[in-house]
């Protein structure tokens, strides 16, 4: 490597000449006059065509020095025999000098040459997730990679897509979250604004008013999910797998998404209590996301789809709790009713209305559930009524495979099992759960019945019994509340007039008037 150099020079000229002094300059002696430049040969093209890094506008000598060695110590990173190395860091160098960029890092130049990255190329985080999405495609179940594919698209991509990859911090990945709570809470107004309107239009009578109404109502955006907090920390966990899989290749040293906290609280289980279900009448409006029925309402469930050909199903999931998923997957030889016992092995998952069947997504998830009796002579009988239906279709039959299947024997999609409940709860006169939900109210109704909660844990799947505590305690007091009252209901009560004289007996029901015989 040949010897750089330091000058200094300044712009001073000749007054009668025009030409500039250079070194004869009569105030080069005076301090602080002038700049300093360093001048550096690099390795040659090629073509043999020489090459240098020159780069001036340096308040001191030391300064320039400074740079200088700096310089010459990327030069150094390759062995003596590398010529591509050193072709490497002389491109690298003449493209700082010429985009005026500064004198790279050295150890983040040394670590990318010899793991082979390139040094003039500026991988953007929007570059680095296509390509990270190319390489995970192979290795995840489709819904995994459908929910990557649009945590990327919808937010990783739009907020920090631009930013170079080695030059994301913490504070981008803030600044993204907080652009998602700001557009929340425009969705959620959005959202009050319809609600509001719609009610209006409701309580109108005059078709003049409601044809204005519903005319404003048009001018509005459709209603939109806010991007809640269980998908705020799914796209942060997106965002941390893809920039540590670039510390692996070693791309970068640093993972911002590891050092971001979600702060917001997950919704909790709310029980549709005779209160909340009269104020979600008169507004349209649910307490929480996450609403769970009293007993009373889940009997009145289950005795509105009792001639319902899959009434097997819907018992399973409310009494046992399985996800939506892992009951549509359900196999003959998963089941052994002599025992009591059902295996989940496998699940359905559903992206892009193409279903597909995989192992349940955590260790935890395959569990074996102890079966009552109940549900064990319900399973029964759907075989039977199953077996007669193969019969009736005859060759036509869909040997699917499933336990739960459409009549001619194909299996069920995740979507429709979805769509079929809400419509069924609807039509019993409930007030709305999701699907989803049933599997919050078996957890709460065996805890209200007195199970241990790691029994509850290990029948659900948790893959921790902190997750089972924290989202399912806060919901047995209103459980309680109405086991209360419902207990209350069925004493045989006197009611005292307001002269203090009993005026009889009030029996509600026929095991009250037994018990008053009784006594």
């Amino acid at each position: 490597m040949k010897a750089g150099s330091v000058t200094r020079r300044c712009g001073c000229r000749d007054p009668k000449t025009g030409k500039q002094y250079g070194k004869a300059c009569p105030q080069a002696r005076k301090k602080g006059h002038g700049t300093w430049t360093i001048r550096q040969e690099l390795a040659p093209t090629a073509d043999d065509d020489r090459r240098l890094f020159r780069r001036t506008g340096y308040a001191s000598a030391d300064d320039a020095q400074k740079a200088l060695d700096q310089v010459r110590a990327l030069l150094a990173i390759p062995e003596s025999d590398d010529a591509e190395g050193r072709e490497h860091i002389s491109a690298l160098l003449v493209r700082v000098v010429a985009n005026k960029e500064p004198i790279p890092d050295y150890e983040d130049t040394k670590r990318r040459l010899r793991t082979g990255q390139s040094l003039t190329s500026k991988t953007t985080v929007g570059e680095w997730l296509d390509q990270w999405m190319a390489d995970e495609n192979d290795e995840h179940r489709k819904a995994t990679e459908a929910s990557y594919e649009s945590h990327v698209r919808l937010y990783l991509k739009p907020h920090l897509g631009e930013i170079r990859l080695d030059r994301l911090q913490v504070g981008h990945v803030v600044k993204m979250f907080q652009a998602i709570e700001d557009q929340n809470e425009a969705i959620q107004a959005n959202n009050a604004d319809r609600k509001a309107l719609e009610l209006q239009i409701k309580q109108t009578r005059r078709r003049a008013g409601k044809k204005r109404l519903r005319d404003k109502l048009g001018e509005l955006p459709p209603y939109r999910r806010p991007v809640g907090p269980s998908s705020r920390q799914r796209i942060r966990a997106t965002l941390r797998a893809a920039l540590n899989d670039a510390i692996a290749q070693q791309w970068i040293t640093f993972n911002a998404a590891a050092h971001v906290k979600i702060t917001a609280k997950q919704p909790r289980p709310i029980v549709w209590t005779a209160e909340r279900v009269e104020q979600w009448r008169q507004t349209g409006i649910r307490p929480s996301p996450v609403m769970v029925w009293t007993p009373e309402q889940t009997g009145q469930f289950l005795a509105h789809v009792a001639e319902d050909r899959l009434y097997a199903l819907w018992h399973l999931l409310t009494f046992r709790g399985l996800r939506r998923g892992e009951a549509c997957g359900l196999r003959p030889e998963d089941l052994n009713l002599d025992a009591g016992t059902l295996d989940v092995a496998k699940q359905l998952t559903e992206v892009d209305y193409e279903v597909a069947e995989s192992d349940p997504k955590t260790d935890a998830g395959e569990r074996t559930i102890a079966l009552d009796a109940g549900t064990t002579e319900m399973l029964r009988t759907h075989r039977v009524r199953q077996a007669r239906e193969r019969l009736s279709w005859g060759p036509a039959w869909v040997d699917s495979g499933r336990v739960f299947t459409r009549e001619n024997g194909e299996q069920l999609r995740p979507s429709w099992v979805t769509d079929r409940f809400a419509a069924l709860a609807a039509e019993a006169g409930l007030p709305p759960i999701r699907l989803h939900d049933l599997r919050h109210g078996a957890a709460t109704l065996a805890l209200a019945g007195g199970a241990e909660m790691k029994t509850v844990q290990d029948m659900l799947g948790h893959s921790s019994i902190t997750i089972t505590s924290d989202v399912y305690t806060s919901v047995l007091p209103d459980v309680a509340r109405e086991a209360a009252e419902a207990a209350a209901r069925l004493i045989p009560r006197q009611v005292t007039g307001t002269d203090g004289h009993t005026s009889g007996t009030h029996h509600l029901t026929e095991p009250d008037q037994q018990s008053s015989t009784m006594a």
